[in-house]
């Protein structure tokens, strides 16, 4: 079986995207060129954002489809993060709340790629 994980994000301007993930995530990509970057998270996951126009076969759903995930260790966390990506100007599709599940609030990329901030059963 596969060791290493990536979640591939279609962008349209691959250093806008950049831009955008390095200040999010507070890190540099570890491998990058024209039509491509890739980040790597935390959890060991690769995020890759690759240029739509390089993509084969062509994708027919760009963003809005999924959502990326990010579970964070409480309330309080979800609280510290909404701010603070409100400070830095990210659009915010669905501020904070108490869902079913816990605490959470939805980002949105330059591209419109939904990256969902939660917890679980604390809020």
């Amino acid at each position: 079986m596969t060791k290493n994980n990536t979640l591939l994000l279609y962008v349209n301007d691959v250093p806008e995207s950049i831009a955008f993930y390095e200040k999010m995530l507070e890190q540099q990509p570890v491998e990058q060129s024209a039509s491509f970057a890739l980040f790597i998270l935390s959890s060991g996951l690769a995020l890759a954002l690759w240029d739509k126009k390089e993509v084969q076969p062509v994708p027919t759903i760009m963003a809005g489809g999924c959502e990326l995930g990010f579970k964070l260790n409480d309330a309080a966390d979800i609280d510290r993060l909404h701010q603070e990506w409100c400070d830095k100007g990210v659009k915010i599709a669905l501020a904070r709340m108490n869902a079913g599940f816990g605490r959470s609030f939805m980002a949105l990329d330059p591209d419109g790629h939904r990256l969902r901030f939660y917890t679980i059963g604390q809020v």
